[in-house]
Formats: C-alpha cells, structure tokens, sequence
C-alpha cells in the first residue's frame, strides 16, 4: 500500500503521516531524505528526531531508497522535496535526468512485499511563483514527480490547513 501525503508547508502533513504510521505499526519505519547542509538544518533534524519517541526506527538514506528493505514494514518517506532537491544538485540541475533518476528509485520501492509507504511531498507549484530560472524549474521537477507518485499511490491526501482531504482512494 502506498500513501502520498500532499500539501503546502506546515499543513499538517507530517503529523498526519507519522499519525497514520503508529495506527498501522508498533514500530514503524523514519525515513529521512535530508542532506545536511549546514548546522541549522542539522538543528531541524535534531528537533525532529527528539519528536519521534522509541517506537520509530530511523534511517537516513538522500537518495537511494531503493536500498531500503520496506518488506513487511510501515515507513514514513519524509520528503519527497528534500529528496529531489538532492538529485537536483548531483545534477546540476538537470530536471530530466533528476526526475528519471528519482522515477527509478521510487519503482524500486513500490512493490516491495506487504510494505505500507506514506510519502510526504509538497505543493510548492501552489505557493508563489518562484523568483529565480533554477526555482522555476525545481517547480516543474516537484509536480512532475508528484505527479507520477500520485498516480502510482493507492491513496492520496490532501492537506489543508491541519485537514486532511482525501482526493484518491478508498
């Protein structure tokens, strides 16, 4: 079963997502897509890591998720934004070969035996034009991936102020 969690930031997603994954599973899986820049985004993984009590088991994998052995677990892919921007940069800001890089990756994961997947993404084509030519085509990047997630997820939740609305599924 795969789950694609979506929405604008701080709409409630991860919340939700996390929420899900204890109602499923004792012990379900973190992923964490996050490279460390530098010491205040180090700060925010700390302040996430500390919210997430004994239950959790937690990996940091950037990009490689097909690495990850999901079968017969319950993971959070906590996010879809952070991971691409990783292939973004290693590219050079190839959108193509970022999107086909991330594409093939994910294949790896979907049918993964009795595995339950809630991927967090992120709406940023719903937020504010983006200033620069190298955000606009991040733009594109993040709605194309959405987009192939959204049509390969079972279900689909939108996330509206704290709300989740669900826009495919049972």
């Amino acid at each position: 079963m795969i789950y694609l969690i979506t929405g604008g930031e701080r709409s409630g997603k991860s919340s939700y997502a996390e929420n899900l994954a204890k109602e499923l599973s004792a012990s379900p899986m973190y992923v964490a897509t996050a490279r460390k820049w530098d010491d205040d985004f180090q700060k925010r993984i700390d302040r996430h890591q500390q919210d997430r009590d004994e239950r959790w088991i937690n990996i940091e994998n950037e990009k490689h998720l097909g690495e990850i052995d999901f079968s017969g677990k319950v993971a959070v892919v906590d996010c879809v934004t952070l991971w691409l921007t990783n292939f973004f940069v290693d590219t050079k800001n190839d959108v193509q070969a970022s999107l086909e890089q991330a594409k093939a990756e994910f294949d790896k994961i979907a049918n993964q035996l009795d595995a339950t997947i809630i991927i967090i993404t992120n709406e940023i084509g719903m937020g504010v034009h983006a200033d620069t030519h190298i955000g606009r085509k991040f733009t594109e990047l993040q709605g194309w991936m959405n987009q192939y997630l959204a049509k390969n997820a079972d279900e689909v939740v939108l996330m509206v102020s704290g709300i989740p609305v669900k826009i495919k599924g049972q």
